[in-house]
């Protein structure tokens, strides 16, 4: 005689929530950090900001080729003060600063930073150079250094910032490794930033190699939630020049989710032989960035209320709701026990980190597609998107309107309690 198998009670009742919801039919898209249509509305006077006699500023045409690959003199003072430098300080490029990222990677592949003996590539012959990324981080990142050639080597992000520790232990001891790059303010994916106690000890640590190099992608600098309840940007440019290591950072931000995203503005700061540097290398290879572009973003800011901290402000009015969407119904529908998950809660940025307790969360997107619901694949914040744990998801609210942020995230629980459910089940059978 047979018996039918007993099914445990948490797995029965997930299974029947999820049934409900597959006969909801949802067609939601919660995978890439995207600004909403809303946001890019904010920006729509960009498309106005230069008429048709427009065709000068700072004493230069906009239409002709001179000026140089520094960027317009308004677009470098607009963007200084953005990155609490001096003009001279900045070299303001095109649409992406990932793109200005790559191209001073790559020269220093080539030639080496200031400070190094040659090129990064030539220097090592058949080994590779080494760069230090955080976990989890920005796919993007990954990507990007993975293309150059780079060896990837992991620190973990915390509650402040990057294991700093880590990070002097492993450039300490090998002159391969080149550098750390990551995210400084309100990290991706979980929102994090660094101390200012971490940051300037991250300047002034001992490495290897001479010319160690901060890559500071301070992408979401100014995204904050809140008027009130903010995270302070550092500035490594001045904290590694009083650390007695004047060219040892760039930092790099751009205007992709402050304007829009597909004609926004990237820009660079460094030391003033850093922006010498480079514009030795991109003056070779172009005549200069988008003048036009430069000038309408000088325009349109000036022109918007409260300047850029005022765009800023009604961006937060925006995404701040559907952050807090996310975090009610995860709490809701979860508790916040972490029996089931973790999440962290940022004042700023564009991602939410969420941990599952049981290493499912491949099994969580699957499920999620299944019923509708697309999120950023498992394991994606993790180089060659192998998450060893298994359980980290990035959620990005900021693109679906916030009732559709709500119904996804409760569809994500869902998922989520019976990816678990299932896994405890088999762990016990």
């Amino acid at each position: 005689m047979t018996t039918d198998a007993i099914i445990p009670a948490g797995l029965a009742a997930a299974q029947a929530a999820y049934a409900e919801l597959q006969g909801q039919k949802l067609k939601l898209n919660m995978q890439r950090g995207q600004p909403s249509d809303a946001d890019f509305d904010l920006s729509n006077g960009l498309l106005t900001a230069l008429g048709e006699t427009d065709t000068h500023q700072d004493g230069l045409d906009l239409r002709n080729y001179p000026g140089g690959v520094h960027g317009l003199p308004s677009a470098r003072a607009l963007f200084a003060a953005y990155l609490d430098l001096k003009a001279e300080n900045v070299l303001v490029w095109n649409n992406s600063s990932l793109e200005l990222q790559g191209l001073l990677l790559s020269f220093a592949l080539l030639h080496g930073v200031r400070g190094s003996t040659g090129g990064w590539v030539k220097l090592l012959d058949s080994q590779k150079p080494k760069m230090i990324v955080t976990l989890p981080g920005y796919d993007r990142h990954f990507l990007l250094l993975e293309t150059l050639g780079f060896e990837l080597l992991t620190v973990a992000m915390q509650p402040d910032g990057p294991d700093v520790d880590a990070i002097a232990r492993i450039a300490g001891r090998d002159a391969s490794v080149k550098g750390v790059l990551f995210v400084p303010t309100y990290s991706n994916p979980g929102g994090e930033s660094i101390s200012a106690a971490k940051a300037a000890r991250l300047a002034g640590i001992k490495a290897a190699a001479a010319d160690f190099t901060i890559f500071a992608d301070d992408a979401y600098r100014v995204h904050h939630l809140s008027d009130t309840d903010q995270d302070a940007p550092v500035n490594f440019v001045t904290l590694c020049r009083d650390a007695g290591f004047p060219d040892r950072a760039f930092v790099f931000a751009s205007t992709s989710k402050v304007t829009f995203a597909s004609g926004g503005l990237g820009f660079v700061g460094s030391s003033e032989d850093n922006i010498a540097w480079a514009t030795k290398y991109l003056n070779a290879q172009s005549i200069g960035p988008n003048k036009l572009e430069q000038a309408r973003h000088v325009r349109f800011l000036a022109q918007y209320e409260g300047g850029l901290e005022g765009l800023m402000r009604d961006h937060a009015r925006l995404i701040a709701p559907k952050f807090q969407a996310v975090y009610t119904t995860l709490a809701q529908e979860l508790g916040e026990s972490g029996e089931y998950a973790t999440w962290t809660t940022p004042k700023g940025g564009y991602f939410i980190s969420l941990d599952t307790t049981e290493p499912v969360a491949a099994r969580v997107v699957q499920l999620a597609d299944m019923a509708g619901v697309s999120l950023t694949p498992a394991g994606a914040t993790y180089p060659g998107g192998k998450d060893p744990t298994g359980r980290n998801i990035r959620l990005a609210p900021t693109r679906p309107p916030e009732a559709e942020v709500f119904a996804a995230m409760k569809a994500v629980a869902t998922c989520i309690r019976l990816a678990t459910e299932e896994y405890r089940a088999g762990r016990t059978a």
